[in-house]
């Protein structure tokens, strides 16, 4: 059984993963610009010249950054699940175990 401050550290942990972390505030500039704070950078591996995708969020309210090539290794992880499925939807229905009318009864 987890101690209690080891529960609070697991929750902590799980938090930060959906959540994220804060790394500060950035200021719109007069010319459009972001400066985005250097612990974030740091940490981020984020440096002059780094690509990022921008995402309206929050019901247009917000913005979300996702650096270009994380979102290609994300993409690719999925490409690759989604094969596997295909796969096994294509192998269900030529061994005829696939589901059928699902939900419904006889």
């Amino acid at each position: 059984m987890l101690t209690l401050l080891a529960q609070e550290v697991k929750m902590e942990q799980m938090h930060m993963r959906v959540v994220g972390r804060c790394f500060g505030t950035a200021v719109l500039g007069p010319r459009g610009q972001l400066v985005i704070p250097v612990e974030a950078r740091k940490e981020l591996d984020i440096d002059t010249g780094s690509k990022l995708l921008v995402f309206g969020h929050f019901g247009g309210r917000g913005l979300i950054f996702i650096k270009a090539e994380a979102a290609e290794e994300m993409l690719n992880v999925m490409s690759s699940r989604l094969d596997e499925v295909a796969k096994l939807v294509k192998e269900s229905k030529t061994s005829g175990t696939g589901i059928k009318n699902k939900g419904k009864t006889s």
